[in-house]
């Protein structure tokens, strides 16, 4: 999209003003995609021809001001459910799959008036950190074409930072919207845990999973949360709670705010261009008028084990479901249900997601519950624990997303360890189940992005909006693209 200097709410202005409609500025979306994801490979499916009808509907709606996306072209993760369009999870499995109705944040959207330009590529079953799982492709960071894109919303964040579209849904069970937007230099936001509906999500991982936004600017992004937010009967674990106008008291007043910095982050394993930029981040903050103190997040070092313990054991439980009869892929020429299990299982399965089901089977098993899944649990309630502590006294934590910036292709999807750890910053937050946004904090000396990242207390996003924007406001990082 050539537009994609601007932002949702001056593409809005735009369409209100009769200066281009909702049909040219799908196009050229489109356009913009034929040009670059021969390079990026952020789309698994185009939804051109519906697009267009879409467009065309909200050009005869019209355009008021309370309703920003009306006619704005974005995309969706492929674990996402949309109705006439394949969704895959980026697995053989799902290869053929295409669903028959909508998930509840895709008719948010609809309702909402957005277009839909098709679904965005992933780590297979949102298992990886590279988008380097999928099973269809590989997605490639903007910024530069050798380095990954992160994941699992790898394709999510590329087509953002890329400019093939302003806005996009991913989904986060571990740091994968807030991994992927420190490494393409945008911003992404981890919503509480209940505050989006799921229902329509392909689980990965039950109790950890939440749909978020991507965007260029803090502004876009609350737009977009305050869209796609809400209680749902259909999710029970929804939160029947008012959704507030993000977006509407965005003022950079920030003044008196207290700013946690736990000494955990800067500590050996976080480069030390990262740890700088954190620094000055704070230093910024203090310049706004926010108390910034050092504090202790001791369980710091306890999330990887604890996470891939219990994402792990959820995913081992979802996708029992996917067995060659029920769901999914199913091989041929089998000759008793035991060689159709096995077969179609080992045949439609990537092997990152084979590794968890073994690895969350085996903690759920006789005799070794008590020793993993059981401790792990209670590991995850001093975490939480840990964040309540610190929410009396402050009002968000300020810290790195990720331990370096993006890395080279091929460089850790053979070695699951070195992957898994490189997620110490983020699968925290998702164990504790606050929100947390990721915001464009600088660049290394290799011109690649650096994430900053902002942790609130539970359904507390509108101050980290408000925190964000202010930082955003202090830089101009979010101003940056790369050159494709």
């Amino acid at each position: 999209m050539s537009k994609y200097n601007e932002t949702l709410k001056s593409l809005h202005e735009g369409l209100a003003n009769k200066e281009f409609s909702s049909v040219e500025l799908t196009k050229e979306a489109f356009k913009r995609i034929d040009q670059t994801d021969s390079k990026v490979g952020a789309f698994l499916a185009l939804n051109e021809a519906e697009a267009i009808k879409q467009a065309e509907a909200a050009d005869a709606r019209g355009y008021q001001d309370s309703n920003v996306l009306n006619g704005i072209p974005l995309g969706i993760k492929d674990n996402i459910i949309t109705d006439g369009l394949t969704t895959t999870a980026a697995s053989r499995m799902l290869e053929d799959f295409v669903p028959i109705y909508d998930a509840t944040v895709v008719s948010k959207l609809k309702e909402a008036g957005a277009v839909n330009v098709g679904k965005l590529n992933m780590d297979e079953f949102a298992m990886g950190g590279t988008t380097e799982t999928s099973y269809f492709k590989e997605t490639k960071n903007p910024w530069d074409l050798n380095k990954v894109p992160g994941g699992s919303s790898g394709g999510s964040a590329a087509a953002v930072a890329s400019g093939q579209i302003l806005a996009s849904l991913g989904t986060d069970t571990g740091g994968s919207i807030r991994q992927p937007a420190a490494f393409n230099g945008i911003v992404g936001m981890k919503p509480t845990y209940g505050r989006v509906s799921r229902y329509g999500l392909i689980a990965f991982a039950s109790s950890l999973d939440q749909i978020g936004p991507f965007t260029r600017t803090v502004t876009d992004n609350a737009l977009m949360l305050e869209a796609i937010s809400g209680h749902d009967k259909r999710d029970s674990t929804s939160a029947k709670l008012e959704v507030p106008q993000f977006s509407a008291n965005l003022t950079g007043q920030i003044a008196g705010m207290k700013v946690a910095l736990p000494k955990e982050y800067f500590q050996a394993g976080v480069s030390q261009e990262i740890q700088t930029a954190v620094r000055k981040a704070a230093q910024q903050f203090e310049e706004m008028g926010a108390i910034v103190e050092e504090v202790n997040l001791p369980t710091l070092s306890y999330g990887i084990p604890a996470y891939y313990i219990i994402a792990s054991s959820e995913a081992s439980s979802n996708l029992q479901r996917f067995d060659g009869i029920r769901y999914g892929y199913r091989a041929e020429g089998v000759n008793s249900l035991d060689e159709l299990y096995i077969r179609t299982r080992s045949e439609g399965f990537g092997m990152e997601v084979k590794r968890r089901i073994m690895l969350g089977t085996f903690s759920l098993s006789s005799g070794f519950y008590d020793a993993y899944f059981k401790k792990a649990s209670q590991v995850r309630t001093l975490i939480k624990r840990d964040f309540e502590r610190i929410f009396n006294d402050y009002d968000f934590i300020l810290g790195p997303t990720t331990t370096t910036t993006a890395y080279n292709l091929g460089t850790k999807v053979e070695d699951p360890i070195q992957m898994y750890v490189s997620d110490l910053l983020t699968v925290t937050i998702n164990l504790a189940g606050v929100p947390a946004i990721t915001v464009p904090g600088g660049f290394s000396s290799e011109g690649l992005p650096i994430g900053i990242q902002l942790i609130g207390n539970y359904f507390e996003e509108a101050k980290l909006y408000q925190a964000a924007f202010a930082f955003e406001q202090a830089n101009d990082y979010h101003t940056k693209h790369p050159n494709l």
